[in-house]
């Protein structure tokens, strides 16, 4: 007899899996972690999901930063160090080489377009199951990103088994249009009850960022050019012609530190502007604002204004956001090309804190309580069915 292929040393070891009731070890792949949404919402679903049955390794590019070893450690997961995909052929040998050996049943790979690359390794490692999430779109304006994302988009489909996305609009994006079953849509689920209006952390807050007598305009994202805080510079010189109280407050790190500090500067508003850098208690400071501004240039989902929104803050967004976040009233979509619109929508809502009344039932999806039983259901059926085939 001949020697066995992967595939069935692969359906032998999961059998063996099975049988003694270990959790399906799931190879979420993360690409560069800075800490950024993506990395959130896959840390929020770890951390809610039965890990007695579903476990995950996390394979981030070397290169990585704030990546939570210890709390991933704590909960039972593993980090793995890859070559960043620029470095496409050592990329590939190390993940076709680490699939074969840690004989993964499901390859998750979250870095949008750029999933190609660790599915077809998975693939050629005979991965049964090969899931592909679209997490975000793009902007026909970033030309070398779009042109790169829009070639990439051609092989979306091609090694995976399974097709994910945040949003129908994600979806679309990366896929094309398909039939409506054959992408399932995996919400962007947050703890729901961490995000909601805190009094005493807005009081100790407001207290030591010196915003008592503010009226406070936030920002929650990195620092990067597509969540657009630059714009946020922009609107604040009229807004504070409209109301002479207004601060801006930024919570966020990203490559655009430096660039955004020294507008700051050239405009004269060393005074108005706080920028909080990355922090854990993001949440806290949802509490510290009034009003909250997201003017990103695309979005697929837009964690942040959801966030906002439980925590009782009017949302203004820019018209790029999907309108699947608006999940209360005070939600209004603006479009970039109007600063004054913005300053002076901005400005209204000046004393309509807590005005969002969020209920159970339109925010059920979004609760991670849910959502994470539903993700790790839909993993073990995966497994099942592909085993069978």
């Amino acid at each position: 007899m001949g020697s066995k292929t992967t595939k069935q040393k692969a359906q032998e070891n999961n059998s063996k899996a099975r049988k003694t009731n270990e959790p399906i070890v799931v190879a979420q792949i993360m690409g560069k972690w800075v800490g950024g949404g993506v990395e959130a919402v896959i840390m929020n679903y770890y951390r809610h999901i039965d890990r007695t049955k579903v476990q995950f390794d996390f394979i981030c590019d070397d290169d990585s930063t704030n990546i939570p070893y210890e709390e991933i450690e704590k909960l039972g997961g593993k980090v793995i160090l890859c070559p960043p995909y620029q470095k496409l052929p050592k990329y590939l040998k190390f993940l076709k080489q680490l699939f074969k050996e840690k004989k993964y049943r499901i390859v998750h790979s979250n870095i949008n377009t750029l999933s190609v690359f660790p599915l077809y390794a998975a693939k050629k490692a005979g991965v049964p199951v090969r899931i592909a999430h679209s997490h975000s779109t793009s902007n026909p304006k970033e030309w070398k990103k779009h042109l790169i994302k829009s070639i990439l988009r051609l092989f979306g489909r091609k090694y995976a088994t399974d097709l994910f996305a945040c949003t129908r609009y994600a979806g679309v994006f990366q896929f094309g249009k398909t039939k409506e079953e054959q992408v399932r849509i995996i919400e962007d689920a947050i703890d729901v009850e961490a995000f909601r209006f805190d009094n005493d952390a807005r009081d100790r807050l407001r207290k030591e960022l010196g915003l008592d007598q503010f009226f406070v305009v936030g920002n929650v994202g990195r620092l990067v050019p597509v969540k657009n805080q630059l714009f946020l510079l922009e609107i604040l010189p009229q807004l504070k012609r409209l109301n002479s109280k207004t601060k801006l407050l930024i919570v966020g790190d990203g490559e655009l530190y430096e660039t955004i500090n020294s507008s700051i500067t050239k405009r004269g508003l060393e005074d108005d502007v706080i920028i909080v850098g990355h922090c854990k208690n993001i949440n806290d400071y949802y509490s510290v604002m009034d009003v909250f501004a997201f003017p990103s240039i695309y979005e697929g989902f837009g964690m942040a204004a959801l966030e906002a929104q439980i925590n009782g803050l009017p949302v203004v967004v820019s018209k790029n956001v999907p309108t699947d976040i608006k999940v209360a009233k005070a939600v209004e979509y603006l479009d970039l090309k109007n600063v004054d619109e913005w300053a002076k929508v901005i400005a209204n809502y000046q004393g309509a804190r807590n005005a969002n009344s969020v209920s159970s039932d339109s925010i059920a999806k979004y609760n991670i309580l849910n959502s994470a039983e539903k993700l790790a259901n839909i993993y073990i059926d995966l497994g099942a069915e592909k085993w069978k085939n």
